[in-house]
């Protein structure tokens, strides 16, 4: 199977609508890698989509869910809940207990079992393995000991599941901007051991960094990148510029605390109301709130963000 270069996420309804049509459009393949709030099986803050909904919505794309795992929704929960509705609807899983076990030995022994409970759910079920550096940082040794634990701990067909391992070269977010500062030889490094386990490497945090980087990167071997708040910027870009009333759209973004998690200490909501909006944006543009202020312009949003896929495909 030739699977995806580019993963993006499903920040909104106009976001999945343009890439469904530019697949159409070009042939191009693009996975979809919704989080556990963005699409759950109760209902997420992206169209109140659950896992069901959206995967009927979207069954044409690749569908993996993105940070799948305890304390990955908005309850400190274990997450198997979400796994069985994710084996049955979803294409891969990206099995992440680093967040709450961030401890090697506890984070390998969950990612067992995590793995051992999805295969017995549904045997074709695909998997990712390893986590961003803003979790939990791997160097290149620390990568082939998870891999080298996982096929000694799994069955040859349960490990044959595992198709892509997260390598991590120095991506981070905050704001609107990618802080993270590219290491070309822990990127070569982290490709080749993923190779060496005969499984494809995919980077996370690939927003706002040059498209010849990213290129760049897939030159010297790297088979994905994940791409997501960049696009939700796109849309909330593309409503600032139409007018939308800011005091509006900003009470609306500051209510919801969403630009919390992504600030540095000395953010001044009130003063960076701009700042804000971009921020946090994409969260809210499902809520009756926003709906209420939303110009109508989906057909310019959706030329927007194509012309972001074109850059990346040309």
């Amino acid at each position: 199977m030739i699977y995806p270069k580019y993963y993006i996420g499903p920040m909104s309804q106009n976001i999945v609508d343009s890439i469904i049509e530019f697949c159409n459009e070009t042939n191009n393949k693009i996975g979809l890698i919704p989080s556990r709030r963005q699409v759950e099986r109760d209902g997420g803050y992206v169209n109140k989509w659950t896992t069901e909904t959206f995967s009927k919505y979207a069954n044409k794309l690749f569908l993996v869910r993105d940070h799948s795992g305890p304390r990955q929704g908005y309850t400190d929960d274990d997450g198997y809940k979400s796994l069985k509705e994710d084996c049955k609807y979803l294409d891969m899983i990206h099995i992440d207990p680093w967040k709450k076990y961030p401890l090697y030995e506890e984070g390998l022994d969950w990612t067992l079992k995590m793995i051992k409970f999805c295969y017995t759910e549904n045997p074709n079920i695909e998997f990712e393995v390893g986590t961003e550096e803003s979790i939990r940082r791997f160097s290149p040794t620390d990568i082939d000991i998870l891999l080298t634990d996982l096929k000694l701990n799994l069955t040859n067909k349960e490990f044959n599941q595992i198709k892509y391992a997260v390598i991590q070269s120095g991506t981070s977010l905050k704001e609107t901007t990618n802080t993270g500062e590219y290491d070309r030889d822990r990127l070569t490094s982290m490709i080749q051991v993923v190779k060496n386990h005969n499984l494809l490497s995919k980077e996370h945090n690939g927003d706002y960094i040059p498209v010849n980087l990213i290129k760049e990167k897939m030159n010297l071997g790297l088979d994905a990148i994940n791409i997501a708040p960049e696009f939700g910027l796109i849309e909330t870009l593309s409503y600032i510029k139409e007018g939308i009333n800011i005091d509006k759209f900003w009470k609306i973004c500051y209510d919801s605390k969403r630009w919390e998690k992504w600030v540095n200490s000395d953010f001044d909501p009130y003063t960076q109301k701009l700042d804000l909006i971009k921020i946090c944006g994409h969260y809210v543009l499902s809520t009756p709130e926003f709906l209420k202020i939303k110009p109508n312009i989906d057909p310019q949003i959706k030329i927007n963000i194509k012309e972001k896929l074109h850059e990346l495909y040309r």
